[in-house]
């Protein structure tokens, strides 16, 4: 039986290999299963009716064509509803790149609140009850504890949790977006982000998501009966948010140039890539602060880092380094004669802290630093910066951008 504070590592595969064995197991589920079964909570440890891949793809140990490739292959337009779920995660990223004050706001808005709560004693009373699980409200804290536990929650009871969080305990979503984070092996800073807002009826704006009592009985098999809920959605009163900006530019990397390869948990799987194939790696990099991780995305980062390490150094039979601080990565891309450091595009979250941190001492050090753009962003980036339906009707022409043969009949779109 696997141990429940692990759970993390058994039952949410970060590195490749283990990653692939779930897809390959969840493969045949893809479809129709999928479909009808993928909203029900069973409980923890029970998940068998997802993909169980997010961790995964959050740091692209695994890619969105590994997944759907074999999906498709075997369901093809059954297998309409889990794509979809794989072009949300593409949709949200995209939007935040598009729009990265929406990350900033959010933490400006974090420190304002953390200064409130040593001043309100009512909200941070109600805080910590929830950050304890000690609400009175049966699912919320059972899931509070499964968060804790396992670093995991089912999609659909991260929807109720939120809701509860900002309705019913009339919490900020920021505070609650944070507590989540900070818990989840498969955090991603716009996903997360993103779902939140989604849930207050800040993304699609004035549309929130109210948790019903009933329906969370029904979809966890009568195992909560939650009392007072709220029955209005009081919807936070924010700014609209700022109008879509281009992605930041980056500077793509020179085929012929020395390079140190930095694998970041944006980018586990630089080796699959085609187009990195020709270059001159000398050397690669993963940061690793010492002393044992702490919490459950923590471990899975350094799972993958490690796992990413072993494979880019093996493809490209070079050295595999180890530096505490992104900082360092200067120093060592001298010392290994490289003219360029080249990384996986990093998106607008925590990642982008060490991007700086490594940029400014090679500016120093006149060492270039490039990142790679995954040819599945490139092409989808550009349709995510309205409604997710902007997205959506642009599937097919997306999947067979990216060499996906099994598209929805003509006339049939995904729903």
């Amino acid at each position: 039986m696997t141990d429940p504070s692990r759970a993390d590592v058994a039952d949410h595969p970060v590195t490749r290999d283990a990653a692939l064995a779930r897809l390959n197991a969840f493969v045949p589920l893809a479809g129709a299963a999928y479909a009808k079964g993928r909203n029900a909570d069973h409980g923890t440890g029970r998940h068998d009716s997802v993909s169980r891949l997010s961790a995964a793809l959050r740091r692209r140990s695994v890619t969105e064509i590994d997944v759907l490739t074999p999906v498709l292959a075997q369901h093809g337009h059954d297998a309409a509803a889990f794509v979809n779920e794989v072009f949300w995660r593409t949709y949200f990223k995209g939007w935040l790149e598009a729009r990265p004050d929406t990350w900033h706001a959010m933490l400006r808005a974090l420190a304002a609140l953390d200064s409130q709560l040593l001043r309100d004693d009512a909200l941070a009373k109600r805080h910590a009850a929830a950050l304890r699980g000690q609400t009175g409200i049966d699912c919320f804290d059972h899931w509070m504890g499964e968060l804790d536990q396992t670093g995991y929650l089912h999609n659909w009871a991260r929807m109720q949790f939120a809701s509860i969080w900002i309705f019913t305990l009339g919490l900020p979503w920021e505070l609650g977006a944070r507590a989540m984070f900070v818990r989840l092996v498969d955090a991603d800073p716009a996903s997360n982000t993103l779902s939140w807002r989604w849930v207050a009826g800040l993304h699609t704006r004035g549309k929130a998501y109210l948790a019903d009592a009933a329906l969370i009985a029904h979809m966890t098999g009568g195992r909560f009966a939650p009392v007072g809920l709220a029955t209005r959605a009081a919807i936070p009163d924010e700014p609209l948010p700022p109008a879509a900006i281009p992605p930041r530019d980056v500077i793509e990397p020179a085929p012929d140039a020395p390079t140190l390869l930095w694998i970041t948990p944006d980018d586990c799987a630089l080796e699959t890539e085609p187009a990195l194939a020709s270059l001159i790696v000398r050397a690669v990099v993963i940061v690793d602060a010492n002393g044992d991780p702490a919490g459950h995305g923590a471990r899975a980062d350094r799972a993958a880092l490690d796992d990413a390490l072993a494979r880019a150094a093996g493809h490209w039979n070079v050295a595999a380094f180890r530096t505490p601080d992104a900082g360092a990565i200067a120093a060592l891309a001298q010392e290994i004669g490289a003219a360029q450091v080249v990384t996986g595009r990093v998106a607008v979250g925590p990642g982008l802290d060490a991007l700086d941190r490594a940029r400014t001492a090679l500016d120093a050090a006149g060492i270039g630093l490039a990142e790679h753009l995954r040819a599945w962003d490139a092409a989808a980036w550009p349709h995510a910066t309205r409604g997710y339906y902007a997205l959506r009707k642009t599937i097919p022409n997306l999947l067979g951008v990216a060499g996906l043969s099994v598209l929805p009949p003509p006339g049939e779109p995904l729903p």
